[in-house]
């Protein structure tokens, strides 16, 4: 594979920036949104609260002056995660919500019980019942938050939470993703008063109200470092556009060690690959670390390697799952608890296979790309939740990939 490609807006950033136009009035203009079926999840789950919208390609602008319920449901929160996002806006600026447990993707269970905790410390009364959770408070009250795990979801629900909250609330151990800095940043934009985004310990000054603003989501690291990988994959040349380095350090620094040669160009990263990739030793860790979302890309390079790979999974418990689909394409990889056992082989064969996930979509297409012959993945809808024209970018670098109805 050869070529460039752009990489769109940040779906993980994009996703709690939407929810938290719901702590205030004004119009808010985003842009630089991944058109991908989260965000249209997203987008309706917030015009179903009351929020007007227009959505343009990739901005949107929406506007929370009139929300006229409190409630997000089973049936839009069963398919996507970030929808509990909605519960700490809606509890901060209503003094109540109820908001389904929710749904995504089969990769461990992902408890919520964080963002609960977190919320009870500033004053909420929390219970869950009948698969629903249910907040109330008067008014939230500033507070000192110790989180036993950097949690994404949780960092950014109690962060927007404590926004409209009284008073001063701190968050330790706190998530430190890029997207958790897009989301502060957004929100200081509106008049929040948010100072540490990016450490490890985050300070919120809580304000009265928020206004409206525009605000463009960041490039999504995952997206750029799955096209570096299709490229290392396909021994190719790959340039990747519109994309932040120092947002793929630690990938980049994996690519590196396989034997690619990895250069940062003033738009983006090329990467040019050898004939043989060599294997490497990977351990999923929150950011700063290797990203979990690219564990099932950088296993299938692993495939391919030219040794044996380990590939260590600390943040999901079920993430393997892609691992049964790679056996039949011809890969040799074992499973012991949390990591994998990869020896590489020269040359992978095309299998039908079945992804079981959002990311196990992508490592799969990667694995078809470097294998023999044709490679067919069913259930790739789970794709289209944050992958952007996946396979007419990738035709763009040459993959001879095309999407079939009902697949």
């Amino acid at each position: 594979m050869k070529g460039e490609v752009a990489i769109g807006g940040a779906k993980n950033a994009a996703l709690p920036i939407l929810a938290s136009t719901l702590l205030g009035g004004g119009d808010c203009v985003v842009s630089n949104l991944p058109q991908v079926r989260d965000v249209s999840t997203m987008v309706k789950l917030l015009h179903l609260l009351g929020v007007a919208y227009h959505l343009d390609g990739s901005c949107v602008t929406l506007n929370a002056s009139d929300i006229h319920a409190t409630e997000a449901p089973y049936d839009l929160v069963k398919t996507m995660r970030a929808s509990v996002l909605v519960l700490g806006p809606l509890l901060a600026r209503f003094g109540e919500a109820t908001v389904s447990l929710p749904g995504g993707c089969a990769i461990g269970t992902r408890p919520v019980n964080l963002h609960l905790k977190g919320l009870v410390t500033l004053g909420a009364d929390v219970y869950v019942e009948h698969g629903y959770i249910h907040a109330k408070a008067s008014k939230l009250k500033g507070g000192r938050i110790e989180l036993d795990f950097p949690t994404v979801t949780g960092t950014e629900n109690l962060l927007m939470a404590a926004c409209l909250a009284d008073g001063t609330t701190v968050l330790h151990n706190a998530a430190k993703e890029p997207e958790i800095v897009d989301l502060a940043d957004f929100l200081v934009k509106r008049g929040a008063k948010i100072f540490g985004a990016g450490t490890d310990t985050i300070t919120i000054d809580g304000v009265s109200e928020l206004h409206g603003a525009e605000y463009s989501v960041i490039p999504d690291r995952v997206e750029a470092g799955t096209y570096l990988m299709a490229g290392a994959v396909t021994q190719g040349d790959v340039l990747v556009n519109h994309c932040i380095p120092g947002h793929l350090s630690a990938v980049l620094s994996k690519l590196e060690e396989a034997g690619c040669d990895v250069y940062e160009e003033q738009h983006g990263v090329r990467l040019t690959a050898p004939q043989r990739l060599r294997p490497l030793e990977i351990k999923t860790l929150v950011y700063p670390g290797f990203p979990t979302d690219l564990q099932a890309q950088v296993m299938a390079l692993m495939c391919v390697s030219s040794g044996t790979s380990v590939v260590s999974e600390t943040v999901f418990e079920g993430r393997f799952l892609h691992v049964p689909e790679l056996h039949r394409m011809g890969a040799t990889i074992e499973v012991d608890g949390h990591h994998a056992v990869i020896q590489g082989t020269s040359v992978l064969t095309g299998a039908p296979v079945m992804a079981s996930d959002l990311r196990a979509s992508a490592g799969l297409i990667l694995a078809g790309l470097a294998a023999e012959g044709e490679t067919a993945v069913s259930r790739v809808y789970h794709l289209d939740r944050g992958y952007e024209r996946f396979e007419e970018k990738l035709h763009e670098l040459g993959a001879n990939v095309q999407r079939l109805s009902g697949a």
